[in-house]
């Protein structure tokens, strides 16, 4: 009887690499969403990682954006709504790329923090491709410490 499941015999085990076939999978799988879900998993652009720390009198938000030059990003906070956007863009190359898992192309981050922030004093900061984006709280929303008295 035949079998259903494909297998490959392999001359030897000092032949076998588990990286490549995890990457080999990993195709496979986005090859059979990209199929399966279409428009919906969009492959252009792509997002950075980013964290959102709180903290008493702002918040902090870092993006990782490397390979993308500071003159490519645009930062902007209009009411509480905060909107990262640009683009890394593809460089020339020598030879023929063989594999490629780095995104290139635009990409758009939003974020929308609480009411009470202070659009006017919002500053931003690239060092070693990390976006540091500071928004300071308004006095009012401004996380305050209250002692706790005995009676």
């Amino acid at each position: 009887m035949a079998s259903l499941i494909p297998w490959r015999r392999e001359s030897a085990l000092a032949e076998w690499d588990p990286f490549r076939e995890l990457e080999e999978m990993h195709e496979r799988m986005g090859r059979l969403l990209d199929r399966t879900f279409g428009d919906w998993l969009s492959t252009e652009g792509w997002l950075p990682m980013v964290d959102v720390e709180e903290r008493d009198d702002a918040w902090v938000i870092e993006a990782d954006l490397p390979g993308v030059e500071r003159k490519d990003v645009t930062v902007e906070l209009q009411d509480n709504q905060l909107t990262i956007h640009g683009e890394r863009k593809e460089r020339e190359r020598s030879g023929q790329l063989r594999r490629r898992t780095r995104r290139t192309g635009r990409f758009e981050y939003r974020l929308t923090l609480p009411s009470g922030v202070e659009g006017d004093r919002v500053q931003a900061s690239m060092t070693n491709g990390v976006l540091t984006v500071t928004v300071p709280k308004s006095s009012a929303a401004q996380r305050k410490r209250i002692e706790v008295k005995s009676s």
